[in-house]
């Protein structure tokens, strides 16, 4: 098979087989109709399946979790998440990375308000109109609500679709085929078809391990033939730059903690930090905010998509807090009450502010 161009597999994906293969070892998960339910015809949320799918990119099931239990306890519709302002949707948002996606769902909740009257759209094509929702995320909704026939394409059913065809490309230079494979075979259960496919390359057709033999589509699977864990082919990796830069943690006499909120724009946009120096790709000597009596609390070490960030952490109390006007001072029994991202919060923990950890 010719590494330029991929080719089909003879043998489609059994649908038929996915779904009885899913009807008895679905996952339980918070925001999931299971098929029992959806037999009887309970419908899913659109807001709940939303929600989920907004959390769940660059994010696992594990970690999800207590976010998603907590957004519903705060604002149990769509509405009441409009209503939220978007400050407190960044505190509670804190910790789970990616922070462009809290600020989309915020502009997306209100779209839904505004545009569609509070009722959430269950077409792809409505819901690709709104904010933060792309192809895969509209698809997903679209048919797990809907049963709108539509290919559902995630990391997990890019994995269970390269092994089937053995494909020898990486999977980001076959992205047609792929969907196609998929799209050929959507029945009209298209919603449990999606989430079959999910929980099948989460649990069986898993990244470090293919148990073939309890696979429902093991029977025409290419990879199962040859070397399953040979595929998907992975694609070179660019090189992940370092920066350089420093934090600093500034402390009142009362012990509290200077904060204050980044930029509009760019990344962690309008989320909580402590006062840092310009992320550069050299190391440059610190220069301290103001004058005061420093402290070295070493170094903390953050990982974002596309560079490794090296922060040299600062600390000190300030005489005059005063003189800091841009920000707030914050208690620090508090700041779990903070929009603190990760790498801030590793930061304030360096200094000795350990119950800052989220």
């Amino acid at each position: 098979m010719s590494k330029a161009e991929p080719q089909q597999n003879p043998v489609p994906l059994d649908a038929a087989a996915v779904l009885a293969w899913y009807d008895r070892h679905a996952r339980t998960l918070p925001w999931r109709v299971s098929p029992a339910d959806r037999a009887a015809g309970v419908a899913a949320d659109p807001y709940r399946v939303w929600l989920s799918e907004i959390m769940l990119q660059q994010t696992t099931v594990a970690a999800v979790g207590r976010y998603y239990a907590r957004f519903l306890h705060l604002w149990p519709t769509v509405a009441d998440l409009a209503a939220s302002p978007l400050e407190a949707v960044l505190v509670e948002w804190a910790g789970l990375g990616y922070y462009a996606r809290a600020r989309n769902l915020h502009a997306c909740a209100r779209a839904v308000v505004e545009r569609f009257d509070g009722r959430f759209p269950t077409s792809s094509a409505e819901l690709l109109t709104l904010p933060g929702i792309g192809p895969y995320t509209a698809a997903a909704i679209a048919a797990i609500t809907g049963d709108e026939q539509v290919a559902v394409v995630d990391g997990n059913v890019d994995r269970v679709v390269a092994r089937y065809l053995a494909l020898e490309v990486p999977v980001r230079d076959a992205k047609d085929l792929v969907r196609g494979t998929v799209q050929a075979a959507v029945p009209a259960r298209a919603g449990d078809f999606a989430q079959a496919l999910m929980d099948l390359g989460a649990t069986i057709c898993a990244p470090r391990n293919a148990s073939c033999m309890l696979c429902p589509i093991q029977s025409g699977c290419r990879g199962a033939r040859l070397d399953p864990l040979l595929y998907p082919v992975k694609p070179e990796k660019a090189e992940r730059p370092t920066r350089y830069g420093h934090a600093f943690v500034m402390r009142d006499a009362d012990g509290d903690v200077y904060l204050q909120t980044r930029a509009e724009k760019g990344l962690l946009a309008q989320m909580t930090e402590t006062p840092v120096s310009d992320w550069t790709p050299d190391k440059r000597a610190v220069v301290h905010p103001l004058a005061s009596d420093w402290r070295y609390d070493g170094q903390v070490v953050h990982v974002f998509t596309h560079f490794r960030l090296e922060l040299d952490v600062w600390s000190a109390v300030v005489a005059e807090p005063e003189q800091l006007r841009a920000g707030w001072w914050a208690d620090p029994r508090e700041l779990d009450a903070e929009a603190l991202p990760s790498v801030f919060r590793k930061v304030l923990a360096a200094a000795g502010l350990q119950w800052a950890e989220k």
